[in-house]
């Protein structure tokens, strides 16, 4: 198959899914499908693992397969309206006002307060969320007396270690897999199996080249591992388990809970210490984020959801870039929002 002719399938794909963007982010409008009249806001901002790449594709499916409206948005460089994920702003929150729930992929952000105030808004709302990866850690360095709470490292009474701990279950902990270097298979446990998250899905559908995140056990409140993580001994998804207590325990890579909210509101949530752009090639995890999803929202889980990739999927390498690597490394530079409008 020609790169032309694959680029043609690729437009005829896209083409079902009405798009529209500006300098704030993207929309996917959705097709016909149970998702429709709900929307999904996914918020992306983490400069290792492409939270860019992988939110727009996971809009994507959940769009054209599902039928939701999905709005990503993106840390944007004021100086040039480009996507930079080294940058603490994210523009067009304001779409959390109508959203049914959202889906955070965040790491280490000190956004401005209006900003903060609207992501607060929709966390204290009572309303779902998913946090991917890096959600654990999604704010730091805030200084605003008003949202400093909400710091991973937050030391305030009652809400210690911030977004992390107190809506997703924990903040950062440690790698327990080696970086880079040990990989994840998704472990689910026999009872759980029937559990709707988990529908569509076996053990070891789900991998990804990212490692294991430690988290402290047994984790907060009412919260539920529903998938744990083998760590592999290399970053293969055929690589055999590590022997030893990296794998005894396991850590829980996926799990749900209740956020009790500040306005006496429950919210559902789900979080995943997976999600990076390389691990969405796994179709395994891609059905626990859509299967995830219409749980967030009361919805009945698909007996077997379609996640096949939407259009064009390359996702670049995760980790930051050094000076001295090549331009394949790292986020892709000089990319706007309007460039994901794929039609």
């Amino acid at each position: 198959m020609t790169a032309r002719f694959r680029f043609v399938l690729s437009a005829l794909a896209l083409a079902a899914i009405p798009l529209t963007a500006s300098a704030q982010g993207v929309v996917y409008q959705g097709a016909a499908g149970p998702g429709k009249g709900k929307h999904i806001v996914l918020i992306s901002g983490d400069e290792e693992y492409r939270s860019e790449e992988t939110l727009p594709q996971l809009g994507k499916i959940l769009a054209k397969h599902h039928g939701f409206k999905c709005t990503v948005l993106f840390a944007i460089d004021p100086k040039d309206g480009t996507i930079n994920p080294n940058i603490s702003n994210i523009p067009g929150l304001e779409a959390l006002k109508t959203a049914d729930l959202a889906i955070i992929f965040l790491r280490f952000r000190h956004l401005p307060d209006d900003q903060m105030k609207l992501l607060v808004d929709y966390i204290e709302s009572g309303k779902p969320m998913i946090g991917l990866r890096t959600a654990t850690h999604a704010f730091a360095d805030v200084k605003s007396p008003q949202f400093a709470k909400y710091n991973y490292n937050s030391n305030t009474k009652g809400y210690e270690q911030g977004f992390g701990r107190q809506v997703l279950g924990e903040t950062w902990i440690s790698h327990h897999g080696l970086h880079g270097k040990q990989s994840t298979r998704g472990v689910l446990l026999k009872e759980d199996k029937n559990y709707p998250i988990l529908r569509g899905i076996k053990d070891g559908d789900i991998w990804g080249p990212t490692d294991v995140y430690g988290v402290r056990l047994p984790l907060p409140g009412d919260s539920e591992p529903v998938v744990y993580g083998q760590v592999l001994k290399g970053m293969k998804a055929s690589d055999p388990p590590v022997e030893g207590k990296q794998n005894d325990p396991m850590m829980p890579i996926a799990w749900t809970r209740t956020y009790h909210t500040a306005t006496g509101k429950d919210a559902r949530v789900f979080a995943t210490t997976m999600g990076a752009s390389q691990d969405l090639e796994s179709e395994g995890l891609r059905r626990l984020l859509v299967n995830a999803s219409y749980w967030c929202l009361g919805m009945e889980v698909p007996a077997a959801a379609n996640v096949a990739i939407v259009g064009d999927y390359r996702p670049r390498p995760f980790g930051p870039r050094r000076p001295e690597d090549p331009p394949e490394r790292g986020f892709a530079q000089g990319v706007r929002p309007a460039d994901l409008d794929m039609r």
